[in-house]
C-alpha cells in the first residue's frame, strides 16, 4: 500500500516524499486507518517494523488537518529510554519539517538551561511531547504542566517501560489526562501484565499483532561456541576481517565493565571503536550516537541501552558477545541490523555457561542458529576475558563442549568466509 493512498494531508506528505517513504509496511498499513479513525489500538510488532510512523503520521495529519487548541499540550508519547525519545522526536522533525508543528523531547541527565526550555513547552503549549516518564513526572510535580486539552497518549516499547519499573509512574501520569483521549499501545510482547495496563488506559482497543519474537528475515544469524577466553581473539578476527568493508558494527556486552575492557583492547588494535554504556554523561552519548549515526565511527561497543532506541542504517553486524540474558532481548539486539528491508548479519559468542540460556532463544524462534567452525588461524589464541574471572577448561577441547555442533559435516559455513 502506498502513502498516497491514505489520503494524508499536503503538506505532510511532502515531508515523506523528501524523506523518500513510499510504501507502508505492514504494521504502518493497519495501524494507521485505526488511528486516523480515532480508535484505541494495541500495537504487538518488533523493533524494525515501522512502528513509529505508524503511530507519527495520523497524529501529525490530525494535526495538520483540524484546529488545535492553543496553549496545550495536544499529543505525549512516552518512552522508556531518553535514546529511544531522541529517536522519535529526530523521526518527527522530518515527517513534520512542512507541517508547522511544533515538539520537544523530555528525558533525565540534561542541564538547567534544558530543563527550564521543557518548563516553557509545558506552559505554553506544544503539540507533540516525547517523554520519559521519570523527567515527566518531575514537571509534573511542579505544578506548571497542562494536559487538560491532550488529545493522543502513545506509549511506546510499553513491555520495557513496565520491565524498568515505571507501572506506577504510568499510573500516575495518566491521572492528570483527560480520559476523553486516544490512546495507543505499542509493545514488542504482550505478557499479561501489559494486558492488564492496557486493560485500565485504553477504551475498547483495536488489536494488531505481527510475528512477536521474530527477527527480521534480512537477517543472517550464526554463532560460534567457544569458551570466554577465545572470544576476544574470535573478535578481533571478526573486526579485522571487516576493517575495510561497508557497513557499520555494534558488540553487545553484558556489563559496562566488558564493554570497556573490549573497547581498549579493539583501539589498541587500530580499530575506529568507541563505548557507550551509563556511565557516560547525556552530552557525551548523544555525541558518541552523532558520530555512529554520520559514519564517522565504525564500530560500537554497548551494554543494552543501545539494545532499543537507536535507529542507524547501514548497521551490518551485530556481535553478541554474551548471551543476552532474555531471549527477547536478543531479538532487540540483532534487530539493530536489517532495519527497512535490507540485510545484515548477527553473530553471538556462546559460552559452555550459555548454551542452555542460547537453546531457549532458539526455542522461541523456532530455528536453530548454525554453529560455525571457529578459523584454524585463531583457534589456539587465548586472551584473559575482559571483565570476568579466567575459568578452567578441559584438556584438549579447543574450547567445544559435548554437545558441540561446530565441527564439519552438514550445511554448515565455516567462520573464517562468513562475511558480507
Amino acid at each position: 500500500m502506498k502513502f498516497i493512498d491514505f489520503n494524508l494531508s499536503d503538506p505532510l506528505m511532502d515531508g515523506l516524499d523528501a524523506m523518500g517513504f513510499e510504501t507502508a509496511t505492514p504494521i504502518q498499513e493497519k495501524a494507521i486507518p485505526v488511528i486516523l479513525a480515532g480508535k484505541d489500538l494495541i500495537g504487538c510488532a518488533q523493533t524494525g517494523t515501522g512502528k513509529t510512523a505508524a503511530f507519527l503520521l495520523p497524529v501529525l495529519n490530525k494535526l495538520t488537518s483540524e484546529q488545535q487548541k492553543s496553549n496545550s499540550v495536544n499529543t505525549l508519547i512516552l518512552v522508556p529510554t531518553r535514546e529511544l525519545a531522541i529517536q522519535i522526536d529526530r523521526q518527527l522533525e522530518g515527517f513534520a519539517y512542512f507541517t508547522g508543528t511544533s515538539s520537544m523531547a523530555i528525558y533525565g541527565g540534561r542541564d538547567g538551561e534544558s530543563f527550564a526550555q521543557e518548563k516553557k513547552a509545558f506552559s505554553m503549549g506544544a503539540d507533540i511531547i516525547v517523554a520519559t516518564p521519570g523527567r515527566l513526572i518531575a514537571h509534573l510535580n511542579l505544578g506548571y504542566v497542562k494536559l487538560g486539552g491532550l488529545k493522543h497518549l502513545i506509549l511506546d516499547e510499553a513491555d520495557r517501560m513496565l520491565d524498568m519499573g515505571f507501572v506506577s509512574d504510568i499510573e500516575k501520569i495518566s491521572s492528570f489526562l483527560p480520559k476523553d483521549r486516544q490512546t495507543l499501545l505499542f509493545s514488542a510482547t504482550m505478557p499479561t501484565k501489559i494486558r492488564k495496563l492496557a486493560s485500565t488506559l485504553l477504551n475498547d482497543p483495536e488489536q494488531i499483532t505481527f510475528k512477536v519474537s521474530q527477527p527480521a528475515a534480512g537477517i543472517l544469524q550464526a554463532a560460534y561456541e567457544v569458551e570466554d577466553d577465545q572470544k576476544l581473539p574470535l573478535l578481533k578476527h571478526k573486526l579485522k576481517d571487516r576493517k575495510d568493508k561497508e557497513g557499520q558494527i555494534i558488540v553487545f556486552a553484558s556489563t559496562k565493565l566488558k564493554v570497556k575492557a573490549i573497547a581498549s583492547n579493539l583501539k589498541r588494535i587500530g580499530l575506529n571503536v568507541n563505548e557507550m554504556h551509563s556511565d557516560f554523561d547525556q552530552d557525551h552519548r548523544e555525541q558518541v550516537i552523532s558520530d555512529f549515526r554520520a559514519n564517522r565511527l565504525k564500530i560500537l561497543v554497548a551494554t543494552d541501552i543501545l539494545s532499543r532506541g537507536i535507529d542507524v542504517k547501514g548497521i551490518a553486524l551485530v556481535i553478541n558477545y554474551d548471551v543476552p540474558p532474555d531471549p527477547e532481548d536478543y531479538i532487540h539486539r540483532i534487530g539493530r541490523t536489517a532495519r527497512a528491508d535490507s540485510e545484515g548479519v548477527a553473530i553471538t559468542l556462546i559460552n559452555s555457561k550459555d548454551r542452555r540460556k542460547f537453546g531457549n532463544i532458539e526455542r522461541m524462534m523456532k530455528k536453530e542458529v548454525k554453529k560455525l567452525k571457529i578459523p584454524a588461524e585463531i583457534a589456539g589464541q587465548r586472551e584473559e576475558a575482559p571483565g570476568s574471572r579466567p575459568q578452567n577448561r578441559r584438556s584438549g577441547g579447543g574450547g567445544r563442549g559435548r554437545n558441540d555442533r561446530s565441527s564439519g559435516g552438514g550445511n554448515r559455513r565455516g567462520g573464517a568466509g562468513f562475511s558480507r
